[in-house]
């Protein structure tokens, strides 16, 4: 049966983000979680549409892409097709045409074929990310600062600490407004860290795939000014506590290898680093 590539409208992206509902489960390798959709529904849901590829078999979906950027395509396959000759045939003679000329990054799961032909074909192995776990059947630790969970009233601060959290940020009240808009904001919570005065010093957005499944901190983040005082800590035991009362299994993140710092603000939390994750890239 034939496999086809298409891009979904606006109205297509419900299927998506149920299907990538579906995929999220304990005991299969990491891949996109509905969040990752649902943070970057940030810029809207026309773009968001667009940033959207989806293969079909027999009309059913069996891979999902998302292009993070022009050159950076991220990977979900149905998890009993990640060894599956066909598809990732497919997937690799798609590539080229969905990603733009020059340098070019894909992400898979680790252990899908499809990463196995890329290498065949001179794909290389990037720099190495740290998914970092922590399984939610047990009771999380209090954080012990108040942390409330933001709505449209209190964007503006949910917006504020991301700003001053990661150089470059451009994650405006209008932005926070879309994403909250989205479909994969329905499992979702924006959650906001005051210190003693009152002041917001940290947030972060936790996304649920549902009942049973793994949960995903996307981002997380602690205000420039008031780093170094166990916030990023505090900030991670509140998100595990949102999640495992929205019903998550566990409770999970990425980062960089490279990024010490963001790993041991995790582990001290109780959170514990994974095998490395990493995408391929071929030069231009």
């Amino acid at each position: 049966m034939a496999i086809a590539l298409s891009t979904p409208g606006a109205d297509g992206l419900g299927d998506v983000v149920q299907v990538l509902r579906e995929w999220t489960r304990e005991g299969v390798p990491l891949q996109l979680h509905p969040g990752d959709l649902g943070w970057f529904w940030r810029f809207g849901i026309e773009r968001t549409a667009a940033a959207t590829r989806v293969w079909r078999r027999d009309g059913k979906i069996v891979a999902i892409g998302m292009l993070d950027e022009p050159d950076w395509l991220r990977m979900s396959i149905a998890p009993e097709l990640q060894r599956d000759e066909e598809l990732a045939r497919q997937i690799v003679a798609d590539v080229p045409g969905v990603l733009v000329e020059g340098k070019v990054y894909v992400e898979t799961p680790m252990g899908a074929l499809v990463q196995d032909l890329l290498f065949k074909d001179g794909w290389n192995a990037d720099a190495p990310w740290v998914p970092i776990r922590r399984d939610l059947a047990d009771p999380v630790p209090d954080p012990g600062a108040r942390v409330d969970v933001i709505g449209a009233e209190e964007a503006h601060e949910r917006t504020a600490v991301q700003r001053a959290s990661f150089d470059g940020s451009t994650f405006t009240d209008e932005r926070w407004f879309a994403m909250s808009d989205g479909i994969p904001y329905a499992d979702a919570q924006c959650l906001v860290l005051r210190n003693k005065l009152g002041e917001s010093v940290a947030a972060a957005t936790v996304w649920s795939a549902g009942e049973g499944r793994p949960g995903y901190i996307e981002p997380m983040g602690v205000h420039n000014l008031h780093r170094g005082r166990g916030y990023g800590t505090a900030m991670v035991l509140a998100c595990a506590r949102a999640l495992r009362e929205l019903g998550s299994s566990s409770v999970y993140t990425v980062t960089p290898g490279t990024n010490v710092g963001a790993i041991a603000t995790y582990q001290a939390a109780g959170m514990q680093p994974l095998d490395e994750i990493r995408s391929q890239y071929r030069e231009g």
